[in-house]
């Protein structure tokens, strides 16, 4: 029995699996043509430079995070199935526009390019002032969704799909969170009414399970850094300052004297047994 990725922190994510057989096309023909992927654009740490990634899953970089969510999304469309699932008709954006420009008849054929994808999540995530957090759960919802509702993201539906996944995620991870009414100041021609009925949907779909464990969390986030890894799509690198240098000099300063006080209790704890154990057995010995 296969899990569900977006539930389970052992299944592997959609996202990633779909990425693979273009990653393998894109190394074989790098190694065709004799180009290294992304060598000569990588930062090495030197004796008197030291290069730091600033992204972590606690704190994750903001704007590669969201490069990374829309190419998962990318490989999403580009690489689904092909046996024709079912599109629902709250996500048509041809029956549900999010603006009031006129659909093109061939809205449904071409898929769209990931810096278009990376432009609409941007754009969201901007104006709304969202984490780099509220973007790795907005691809879990999207994973859930797909995997419950048993539909695939193209290109008739995806822009709904991404806003209702981003408009949930705000919700239920954001301490502040958005409400529908303000995504409808930033998409000017939806109504209220069509953002409220997106979101009941969405949650329906869902199941109501909108609960996000840490592992699931942690394993999307690094499956991101993999993908980006595979894409030539490298977190940025700074150079450690000296101010930053004495912030980390003091911050292990105090781990480690929170790790000698618990040593020193382990210690105190294994003696006190030790004594109990003598105080136990001597009466025995004795007789």
């Amino acid at each position: 029995m296969e899990f569900n990725p977006s539930d389970h922190p052992r299944a592997s994510t959609i996202f990633l699996s779909k990425s693979q057989t273009d990653v393998r096309e894109k190394r074989k023909s790098l190694y065709i043509n004799h180009h290294p992927p992304g060598q000569l654009r990588r930062k090495y740490s030197s004796c008197s430079t030291i290069f730091l990634d600033d992204s972590t899953v606690s704190q994750p970089n903001l704007k590669y995070t969201i490069k990374c969510v829309a190419l998962a999304i990318y490989y999403h469309i580009k690489n689904r199935d092909a046996d024709g699932r079912m599109l629902l008709d709250i996500f048509d954006e041809n029956l549900h526009p999010l603006s009031k420009s006129e659909v093109p008849p061939d809205y449904d054929k071409h898929d769209p390019e990931q810096k278009q994808i990376y432009r609409f999540v941007r754009t969201l995530f901007s104006a709304a002032q969202l984490t780099a957090e509220c973007a790795i759960v907005t691809l879990v919802y999207l994973e859930r969704l797909l995997t419950y509702a048993e539909i695939d993201i193209c290109p008739a539906n995806w822009k709904r799909i991404v806003l209702g996944a981003i408009l949930l995620a705000s919700k239920v991870w954001d301490d502040q969170a958005v409400w529908n009414v303000d995504y409808c100041q930033i998409l000017k021609d939806i109504t209220v009414e069509d953002m409220n009925e997106l979101e009941r949907q969405f949650l329906e779909l869902l199941q109501f399970n909108i609960n996000v464990p840490s592992s699931v969390y942690a394993k999307y986030y690094f499956d991101l850094r993999s993908l980006a890894e595979a894409n030539n799509l490298s977190f940025p690198l700074e150079p450690l300052s000296r101010e930053r240098a004495y912030k980390l000099e003091a911050i292990s300063r105090l781990c480690e004297d929170k790790y000698k006080d618990f040593r020193k209790s382990a210690k105190k704890r294994s003696v006190s047994a030790d004594n109990l154990t003598l105080i136990r057995w001597s009466p025995a010995i004795i007789s």
